[in-house]
């Protein structure tokens, strides 16, 4: 998330409002549009937990709230292991049984507050992200007061769940920059290690803190912070032992990518504020051209800091007027990377791969795409740049690594973006294929119901849906709530199901909604930022079939992180051959006669006994392979061959 308050840039500065953005490239493909009026998501009744809901095409099993040491804080992303849900919280972690989807059980919860405490896993090992100046080595309340403070932590904790119902913190790596979010990477030819890439795009920590840190540019200094993303190298039989090994500069040669400034609407709302909050004494500053009110918790160590550089006890009327003067040229630095000219110097979030050897690296102002074959040491092989794009903040393979879909935070997910009148190519997703490396653009993806301006809407975090031979995303919109969209055809992606609440707050903007929703072995589940934790599931409709949905529910994970990607591999199955019967009759690519006959022949399949069954499964493909030459699908005539062979190898 440039979540609620990011870029971590911008949760430094904790904006209220909405963030600037760069983005915007002129998409030659046109973009998914509104739905048609009236939509069942507009006019919801608004409620913290009494909201209206619109569903459609799922059924949604459970709503539990969060425990009441975590419900005054934002829940933020998940991980998955085993039966457990672990949902991260500005408070720490909750570890959720989901075994029952339709009644999760807290099996254990580990307060820390921080921000924003992301989490994943691997094996025995969960590692939660750190990037608040207010967090503490000790896991206390009390925050970390001061520019320098020795009791603070920015970085991964690592901790041990061996018994997830008693999490024991091992260690904390510090960062320089924090840990905004971080990425588990495998490597397919080393079980005894894993890699982790930190995404931290908060300041720089000053040296007296953490030693070798340094602000400076790399021009100046070689030896910069800035600019290379650090990268842990975790012994998985040693976790103490973890350490930065080495750090990657992906972002060499980059240029600053161009941007859409802020809608009209928003441009003028940013000024009204931005003025009464000066006639209140308070410090504002532009920031990607237009101002914006600084949170007091960023000014305060900051007069502190101004404070005693002056000799002073405590901040006086010459410290705060030292500040102000001073303020744009701090701000200019934190949000113009290294000059007018340079690109981004951190990624917000890096998805890997690994079985494709590929990542995908959301990185501010540019889209990147990684070869990491070699885990410790990733290279950039290609960068794209849209004008439409605000704040490149995820991405997402397809199964086979053809196309790889990249989310655009516009407003750094605390703003409303998804209003009737805010452009449809902004805040969305941009779908890109893949050919030899290199990335071409097709279309953008966006919420087609359009939000209220006190619902924080834009694209944010999700994860393929395992459907054979197609490319479906289940993806949070935070108070958009969640969206499934079909996006195999790359120019023409479409919604297929959604559900979404009415706002937290019908009189003024109020954090909430889904901050991430992943498919886990069946479940939909979703981290709702204001109200819990959410499950549900997929219902058959004219645009997945009960074959499909059967199929999905084959693939099994041991574990799931919201930045990692498992190739995804359907067992052999009838499920999985009737998926793609089911789908050559969408498309009309078999003819109904044959389309009955095949259906017919698999049930007969099912039912008989072992050489009955072999005998019939081998006329199924031998027929197949005539109807090949015929269709309009031949490639999908190819995988129910496929499928229909693969079930000739099972023994009843």
């Amino acid at each position: 998330m440039v979540s609620v308050f990011q870029s971590a840039r911008l949760q430094r500065l904790a904006l209220a409002a909405g963030l600037a953005s760069l983005s915007a490239c002129g998409g030659a493909a046109k973009p998914a549009q509104m739905a048609p009026m009236p939509d069942a998501r507009v006019g919801l009744k608004a409620g913290l937990n009494d909201a209206g809901e619109a569903i459609s095409n799922l059924n949604v099993l459970s709503r539990t709230p969060s425990p009441s040491k975590f419900s005054s804080a934002m829940n933020s992303d998940l991980a998955f292991t085993g039966k457990y849900a672990i949902q991260g919280n500005y408070n720490g972690f909750m570890v959720w049984d989901i075994s029952t989807p339709t009644a999760p059980v807290l099996a254990s919860s580990y307060y820390c507050p921080a921000s924003q405490n992301d989490v994943s896993v691997y094996k025995n090992l969960l590692f939660m992200s750190s990037e608040s100046t207010g967090s503490r080595k000790d896991c206390a309340d009390g925050g970390a007061p001061g520019a320098v403070n020795l009791d603070r932590v920015r970085g991964v904790r690592i901790f041990d769940i061996t018994d997830i119902t008693k999490p024991k913190l091992i260690k904390s790596v510090e960062t320089c920059r924090g840990s905004h979010t971080h990425t588990v990477v495998e490597d397919p030819k080393d079980r005894e290690n894993i890699y982790i890439y930190i995404s931290g795009s908060s300041g720089v920590r000053p040296a007296e803190e953490l030693p070798g840190c340094v602000n400076a540019t790399p021009d100046k200094d070689p030896n910069s912070s800035r600019f290379k993303i650090e990268i842990i190298k975790v012994p998985v039989a040693h976790p103490e032992q973890s350490a930065i090994i080495s750090t990657a500069k992906i972002f060499e040669n980059l240029q600053a990518p161009p941007r859409h400034g802020e809608t009209t609407v928003d441009i003028e709302n940013a000024a009204k504020a931005a003025a009464a909050a000066r006639a209140q004494g308070k410090f504002t500053a532009s920031i990607q051209g237009s101002e914006m009110v600084i949170s007091d918790n960023f000014i305060k160590p900051m007069l502190d800091s101004t404070a005693k550089a002056n000799g002073h006890a405590a901040a006086n009327s010459a410290d705060s007027t030292a500040l102000r003067s001073a303020l744009p040229i701090m701000v200019a630095k934190m949000f113009g990377g290294g000059g007018a000219t340079a690109g981004p110097d951190q990624c917000h979030d890096i998805t890997v791969y690994p079985s494709a050897g590929l990542a995908g690296g959301a990185c501010g102002g540019y889209g990147l795409l990684l070869d990491i074959r070699d885990p410790a040491h990733p290279v950039r092989i290609d960068a794209a740049a849209d004008s439409n794009f605000s704040y490149w903040h995820s991405a997402t393979f397809n199964n086979d690594a053809t196309k790889v879909l990249f989310s655009d935070e516009w407003g750094g997910g605390s703003a409303p973006k998804c209003r009737s009148t805010d452009p449809k190519e902004w805040g969305a997703d941009a779908i890109f294929t893949l050919n030899n490396g290199k990335m071409a653009f097709k279309s953008y993806y966006k919420l087609p119901a359009p939000q209220t301006a006190n619902e924080n809407c834009v694209a944010h975090n999700g994860s393929l849906i395992p459907i054979p031979g197609r490319d479906v995303m289940i993806q949070a919109w935070y108070q958009g709530g969640i969206s499934v969209f079909d996006w195999t055809d790359a120019s023409h992606p479409m919604e297929i199901a959604s559900f979404d609440r009415g706002p937290v707050d019908s009189t003024r903007m109020a954090m909430g909604g889904s901050w991430s929703v992943y498919w886990y072995n069946g479940a939909i589940v979703s981290s709702e930022i204001a109200r819990g934790l959410d499950v549900a599931e997929l219902k058959p409709s004219q645009y997945i079939s009960q074959n499909e949905i059967d199929a999905a529910k084959t693939v099994h994970y041991d574990y799931l992180n919201a930045q990692g990607q498992p190739k995804m591999v359907w067992p052999p199955s009838f499920a999985l051959a009737r998926s793609y019967v089911d789908q050559l009759e969408r498309s009309s690519c078999l003819g109904a006669a044959r389309i009955a006959s095949v259906r017919a022949d698999l049930s007969s399949a099912e039912k008989a006994s072992a050489a009955t069954r072999q005998s019939t499964l081998s006329s199924i493909s031998t027929q197949l392979a005539n109807d090949a030459r015929n269709s309009c699908d031949a490639p999908k005539v190819q995988k129910l061959m496929d499928a229909v062979r693969d079930l000739g190898s099972i023994r009843p």
